[in-house]
């Protein structure tokens, strides 16, 4: 039961979290703190609660992407933007998109306990073998309503990522050949290849490795082996993020999803955030 429901209030607390990434309000605060260029902001405002990390780390953490492509902005991103600014800069511009495009948000009467549960989530987490949400759990909860949602939504968001990591690596897989995986399911290679770095060769090696694994057929579609292990992987997610989740009521986290789905879906046909995307969650 907390599986489903980690699962079910992913899709909206993802999607919140999103507008960092594909909003012009949010990139437009970044490229103002001195993050020019997406993937420049992307790279420095994720890892930035990691403090001032090298590719090693950022690579390790983050997972699915080439480390050549992230090179081209660690370390050297420091230089130009501390970490502490960068946190300034994401914050600032994921308020200024969620104010934009649910501005009733602020404004709900459900939106207080809404944080206190979603703090309480936070604060039950298991954060071994967790970087990314450790990190941003460690961070001082914003005094702004709509900056601790966000907050909040990024903090689940990346624990929930840190298990996903956990659950393929457990399997033997590194997160190119996860990312083929997906793509035998969802045919989300030419998305997701000049989104995480990837070069065809890269991708064709990793799709090399599978198929001797039996996971892949020849022709490029997962065999039974391989669906399996997608199952298995998407399921062992579920359950590695529901550790918390039984500290709070099934009716508490039914107001939760009354308030933060129609927020994520007015989002979704705003544009705010596109769907398909590189991160997969799916439309709300």
């Amino acid at each position: 039961m907390t599986a489903d429901a980690a699962r079910a209030l992913w899709v909206p607390l993802e999607t919140l979290h999103d507008v960092t990434y594909f909003t012009p309000r949010a990139r437009a605060a970044h490229e103002a703190a001195g993050l020019r260029g997406f993937w420049r902001g992307y790279v420095a405002t994720r890892a930035a609660p990691l403090g001032a990390v090298g590719v090693a780390a950022a690579t390790a953490a983050f997972a699915g992407f080439a480390p050549s492509f992230l090179a081209r902005t660690l370390p050297s991103i420091w230089e130009v933007v501390p970490p502490a600014t960068a946190l300034t800069a994401r914050a600032d511009g994921a308020v200024a998109a969620l104010d934009e495009h649910v501005p009733w948000l602020r404004e709900d009467s459900r939106l207080p306990e809404v944080l206190d549960v979603l703090r309480r989530l936070a604060d039950a987490v298991p954060w071994t073998g967790r970087p990314l949400g450790a990190a941003n759990a460690a961070l001082d909860w914003p005094g702004d309503p709509v900056a601790a949602l966000w907050q909040a939504a990024t903090t689940l968001r990346e624990h929930r990522g840190d298990g996903h990591v956990v659950a393929f690596v457990a399997e033997g897989l590194d997160g190119l050949e996860a990312h083929v995986l997906r793509d035998a399911v969802d045919g989300s290679r030419e998305l997701m290849l000049p989104n995480r770095g990837w070069t065809e060769r890269d991708w064709a090696a990793a799709a090399d490795r599978l198929t001797a694994r039996g996971l892949l057929a020849a022709g490029g579609g997962l065999t039974a082996r391989g669906r399996a292990l997608r199952e298995h992987l998407e399921r062992r997610t579920d359950q590695l993020a529901a550790a918390p989740y039984g500290e709070v009521t099934a009716g508490e986290l039914a107001r939760v999803d009354e308030l933060l789905r129609p927020a994520a879906r007015e989002l979704a046909a705003a544009g705010a955030v596109p769907f398909p995307n590189p991160v997969g969650v799916p439309a709300p």
